[in-house]
């Protein structure tokens, strides 16, 4: 275990589609949480921005980018990338600073500007970046990377597109109370079924917009914390950032090429599996500990994987959970009471600190309409391609 670190402040920008620069977006959420924190600008001694590749060199170099926009004022800047997981990232390296002693007080920043439709690969010829090979190679769009997966899930647990439609229903009607979603309208079973085939058997309702949005924390030491006025902050005790391990037997685009379980046996637990471990073994605490979760829904389908991943029930058991209402509304571990990307839709260097912004308005007890009721500890879950694991446990 290690020490922990407090949230003394949160912001967002409104997810949409806005048409502006991420730079907008995220020096707003970064206000908001200067704000929400009682902080000064001048008085951060570190900013960590998580990068966005579609904002060109500003967007590469997102820490500076935002102390610029904020107004030079001489404190130390990080900038990281690691695809969805950036964000996580983001805040690991800004709690590092903190437990190491460089910085009492951090700011972390992500914002995007996202594309129309879904995401493709950077310009250019790169035949030895396998996020170019999916798509040129097999024609792997995101979207068909959804149905491979909810396909798996069908064929090894049983589930069906009912199922996944139903967490589409929850998810809407949690973010039809969030005044930060881009999607704030209930959607019925009914309507998915009615909605296109995107990359069968997923529809489109099953399946995340691109938005654009911006979060922001302000992290401190617990000293600072109590000096601030704020004995009793949200704390994050546990981030994990761990990479797969060899052999990793169930292929995850865009790692194409071989099936290590041809040669070896399967590790021990599969790579998501190993992230959640990881957050509960630094915490000290088990899925059995948790308040509510925010997961990492690309797709219906993906966040019944996480249910499984996180340890709220056995393998194969996501939809039984589901059905039986224990990730819903007032259910025994509601699973993205913010909405979910569902309702938000995709900024990518933002959406892991969103999900921490949820994690600490739910345990103030400051979430509205949608709070869930005693929230004591809460987890994020979230996965970058490449390897990069992502996970955030919150406690009050």
């Amino acid at each position: 275990m290690t020490a922990d670190v407090a949230v003394l402040g949160a912001g967002m920008h409104p997810w949409g589609k806005w048409s502006r620069s991420f730079i907008e977006y995220g020096t707003a959420a970064a206000r908001a949480a200067l704000a929400d924190a009682g902080i000064d600008w001048r008085d951060i001694g570190s900013i960590v921005g998580a990068d966005t590749v579609r904002g060109g060199y500003p967007g590469y170099v997102a820490g500076a980018t935002f102390a610029k926009a904020l107004g030079w004022q001489g404190a130390r800047v990080a900038s990281v990338y690691a695809a969805c997981a950036s964000g996580a990232q983001a805040i690991s390296t800004a709690r590092a600073q903190i437990l190491s002693g460089l910085a009492d007080v951090v700011l972390v920043v992500g914002a995007d500007a996202a594309p129309k439709g879904f995401f493709r690969p950077a310009g250019g010829d790169r035949p030895d970046d396998p996020d170019w090979l999916r798509f040129r190679v097999l024609g792997a769009t995101n979207p068909a990377y959804f149905g491979l997966y909810a396909r798996r899930r069908m064929a090894v647990h049983g589930d069906t597109p009912e199922d996944f439609a139903q967490v589409k229903v929850k998810n809407s009607t949690a973010g039809a109370l969030n005044p930060l979603a881009r999607y704030r309208k209930r959607v019925t079973a009914e309507e998915v079924a009615a909605s296109a085939v995107v990359a069968d058997p997923l529809r489109l309702l099953d399946i995340c917009a691109t938005s654009d949005g911006g979060a922001a924390l302000v992290l401190s030491t617990m000293e600072f914390a109590r000096r601030h006025g704020a004995p009793d902050p949200v704390r994050i005790r546990a981030v994990s950032t761990v990479t797969p391990r060899f052999p990793n037997t169930v292929l995850d685009l865009p790692d194409i090429a071989t099936d290590s379980a041809a040669a070896v046996d399967p590790p021990a637990e599969p790579f998501r599996v190993s992230i959640a471990r990881a957050a509960y073994e630094e915490a000290g605490i088990g899925p059995e500990d948790l308040s509510l979760a925010e997961v990492y829904d690309l797709s219906t389908a993906l966040e019944l994987q996480w249910y499984e991943d996180l340890g709220l029930c056995g393998e194969g058991e996501a939809a039984k959970l589901l059905r039986e209402g224990a990730t819903g509304p007032g259910g025994r571990i509601p699973v993205n009471p913010s909405g979910g990307l569902a309702s938000f839709g995709e900024a990518v260097p933002a959406q892991a600190i969103a999900q921490v912004c949820e994690l600490t308005w739910q345990l103030r007890g400051a979430a509205g309409e949608r709070q869930v009721a005693d929230a004591r500890v809460g987890v994020t879950a979230n996965q970058g391609l490449f390897g990069h694991g992502s996970s955030v446990i919150a406690v009050r």
